[in-house]
């Protein structure tokens, strides 16, 4: 087999892994081992009893969301500062609004104790 034949070979396997990757879905995770789906504040997550949630320290100030009361009416959460010293919490209703630093945490809905949440960096 000749250099270009070995090349062209080569990349003709290359278009197609990246089309059927393109085709079927198939992403590379966007978060390292041990950072979670909503590392980098963007993610859509249920939540039915007090959760932590791993974000980026670096761009929110905070490295843990905790998720600490989900009830009939509300959704609390709070986060340590990174650095320590300041605590930051809110809460909110269905359709409501919490800003913990530069990360915006939707609610969704709320039925009994589960919380459909909604995360993303503020704007």
């Amino acid at each position: 087999m000749s250099t270009g034949m070995r090349s062209r070979t080569a990349t003709a396997a290359l278009t197609v892994s990246m089309a059927v990757a393109l085709g079927l879905g198939v992403t590379t995770a966007a978060y390292g081992a041990g950072q979670g789906p909503c590392y980098d504040g963007r993610c859509d997550i249920t939540v039915s009893k007090p959760r932590t949630i791993k974000v980026n320290s670096n761009r929110f100030g905070f490295a843990n969301l905790k998720v600490t009361h989900t009830g009939p009416d509300v959704v609390k959460v709070s986060a340590a500062v990174t650095g320590g010293g300041a605590h930051l919490g809110g809460s909110a209703g269905a359709g409501g609004l919490v800003r913990l630093n530069n990360l915006d945490i939707y609610v969704n809905s709320i039925s009994g104790h589960k919380a459909k949440l909604s995360l993303y960096p503020a704007s």
